[in-house]
């Protein structure tokens, strides 16, 4: 990317309205090349909450490149229709359905035993529920599902990612999470009333610190780990969730595609398409710094007490 559209993104992202809308995703669209037709042949791609919204279009998009998908949801008639849907779009898509509840740390379990084969793992599933619940575990469900279970479900397929050429995993992140820090002191949102935004950010910004951290781990095996967020896309999530939100942006909103694209990227680009460094966090293809204010800077200390939580809290 040359000098100006480099200034372009930059100024776009900062000043976040015209880099997280779909007018960023198109202006910098223009200065990228073109995936190979088939850069995802041969691939096996793990996409958990798959059945609508950017996993779906992610699924769409990797199928489209040739990659055996399979859809991680928790509903069996969801992803049927899911299923069908993208191969109505792609025409001799090889898309399978599993089963997995990420949040439900003894499902992780179950389904990672039938694992064997895995190029690619993307972790998408998310929730924003209204009210503080928990798991069968005894765990917040947004941290459950948006921590705990790809944690989780990361070291468990390990050995079949480091079989890949290159194994890759990914973290579907939000850029809510610039707004809070890592609050490794309540993880589990025990303290004051609950708020599912928060919470929900949080937990975003936790994933953003996990995979840094499973990146570094990782690196010597030959598997990158990213983060990215998908900037403001018009999905279920976002429209169900934040309603208020959805009818404020409007047309402005991204499509689920534009939204999805930046993790179709990292899951596709081959080697000298994007950089080999890993850990980091990126949004339209290209990575973001994972602090804009300094009141949400964490320590090293406080990463390492997230790892050390995880690791408690999955039995590992």
């Amino acid at each position: 990317m040359s000098v100006l559209p480099r200034v372009l993104d930059v100024v776009a992202d900062r000043t976040v309205v015209p880099g997280y809308t779909k007018l960023g995703f198109l202006l910098r669209k223009r200065f990228w090349a073109p995936l190979p037709p088939d850069a995802l042949r041969g691939k096996r791609v793990l996409i958990t909450g798959a059945n609508s919204g950017l996993g779906k279009a992610a699924a769409t998009a990797m199928a489209r490149l040739g990659g055996t998908v399979h859809l991680v949801v928790r509903d069996a008639e969801r992803g049927e229709r899911a299923k069908s849907g993208i191969q109505a779009e792609v025409p001799g898509a090889a898309i399978r359905v599993d089963l997995c509840d990420v949040s439900d740390l003894d499902d992780v379990r179950r389904f990672a035993a039938t694992v064997t084969d895995v190029d690619v793992l993307v972790h998408n599933a998310g929730t924003l529920p209204p009210e503080r619940t928990e798991t069968a575990q005894g765990n917040e469900v947004t941290l459950a599902t948006h921590v705990l279970g790809p944690h989780l479900l990361t070291e468990l397929l390990t050995p079949a990612l480091r079989e890949g050429e290159p194994g890759r995993v990914i973290f579907v992140s939000s850029g809510g999470m610039y707004s809070q820090p890592l609050r490794i002191d309540d993880p589990q949102y025990l303290d004051g009333e609950y708020n599912g935004t928060k919470a929900y950010a949080r937990t975003k910004r936790m994933q953003v610190v996990l995979a840094l951290l499973w990146g570094r781990r990782l690196e010597c095996d030959g598997i990158t780990v990213h983060s990215t967020h998908p900037g403001w896309a018009a999905t279920p999530g976002v429209t169900d969730s934040l309603p208020g939100f959805a009818k404020l942006m409007g047309p402005l909103l991204r499509d689920a595609e534009q939204g999805a694209d930046t993790v179709v990227w990292l899951a596709a680009a081959e080697e000298g398409g994007r950089p080999e460094t890993t850990g980091q966090f990126w949004h339209d293809r290209a990575p973001r710094p994972a602090h804009y204010l300094r009141r949400t800077r964490e320590t090293a200390a406080q990463r390492e007490a997230l790892w050390q939580f995880c690791e408690e809290r999955t039995g590992r």
